[in-house]
C-alpha cells in the first residue's frame, strides 16, 4: 500500500468511527436525515459515491486523483443524482406495495411496514427493488455516463461542467455493448437487486444510511464500467 492509501484509510476511519463508537453521533445523523432528507441525500452521495469513483481511479491508475478527473464536478453531479435516488426510494417503496395490492396481495403495505422480518416482507422488499432497478436504475446510470463524459470533455473543471452539454453526441459515443452487458445485465440482477432488497428490509431510518454505503459501491462499479468502455472495441 502507498502512503496515499493509508491517508485515505485513516480519513475514512475518522469519518465513520463516531457512528459506531459514539451512539449520540448516530442519533444526530438519523435526526438530521429525518428533518432534511433531500439535503442529506445530496451530501451523502456527493461524498460517498465520489469516493467510490476515486477508488475506481485508484484501481485503474494507482492514484486517487489526476488532472482532468474533476473530483468537485463529480461530487456536484453525484449530489444531484442523490436527490433523484432519494426520490426513487420514496416513489417505489410507496407505489410498489400499492401495486401488489392491485395484484391481490392486499396486506402488502402492512407487511412491508412491519419491523419484523418474514417471507412476506422479503417478497415485498424484493418487488420494490426489482421495480426500482428495472425502471429507474438504467436511466440514472446512463445519465451518470453522460455527465461523466461531459466532465472529461470539460477537462474536469467546474467551468467545463457548466458549459452546454452535447447530449446527442455523447449518447452516440457510448459503448452500449459495455453499458448493457456489464452495467445493466450483470450489476443490476446480480448486485443491485439483492442489495436493495436488503436495503428495503431495513427499518426506514436505516435505509438512508445503508444507501450511503452502497453509494461507494455504485461509484466503483460505474468507474470500472468506464474502464471497460475505454478498453473495449467500439
Amino acid at each position: 500500500m502507498k502512503k496515499a492509501d493509508f491517508i485515505v484509510l485513516f480519513a475514512a476511519l475518522i469519518l465513520f468511527a463516531p457512528f459506531f463508537l459514539y451512539p449520540p453521533a448516530l442519533n444526530s445523523y438519523k435526526l438530521i436525515t429525518s428533518e432534511y432528507p433531500m439535503l442529506m441525500s445530496f451530501l451523502k452521495f456527493a461524498l460517498l459515491a465520489t469516493f467510490g469513483e476515486t477508488l475506481g481511479l485508484r484501481i485503474k491508475t494507482g492514484r486517487f486523483n489526476q488532472k482532468g478527473f474533476g473530483i468537485l464536478p463529480r461530487a456536484l453531479v453525484w449530489g444531484f443524482l442523490g436527490l433523484t435516488i432519494q426520490m426513487a426510494f420514496v416513489i417505489f417503496s410507496t407505489g410498489t406495495p400499492l401495486f401488489l395490492v392491485f395484484l391481490g396481495m392486499e396486506n402488502a403495505p402492512e407487511v412491508f411496514a412491519d419491523p419484523s422480518p418474514g417471507w412476506g416482507k422479503i417478497a415485498v422488499a424484493f418487488s420494490v427493488s426489482v421495480a426500482m432497478n428495472i425502471f429507474y436504475a438504467p436511466v440514472m446510470m446512463t445519465m451518470h455516463k453522460i455527465t461523466d463524459t461531459h466532465i472529461e470533455n470539460g477537462g474536469g473543471t467546474l467551468r467545463g461542467l457548466f458549459k452546454p452539454m452535447n447530449t446527442g453526441k455523447i449518447l452516440s459515443s457510448i459503448n452500449w455493448q459495455v453499458q448493457w452487458d456489464f452495467v445493466f445485465a450483470r450489476t443490476i440482477p446480480f448486485f443491485w437487486i439483492p442489495a436493495h432488497t436488503l436495503t428495503f428490509m431495513l427499518p426506514v431510518e436505516f435505509r438512508v444510511l445503508f444507501a450511503a454505503v452502497l453509494g461507494i459501491a455504485l461509484g466503483i462499479i460505474l468507474a470500472v464500467a468506464a474502464i471497460k468502455n475505454k478498453s473495449a472495441p467500439s
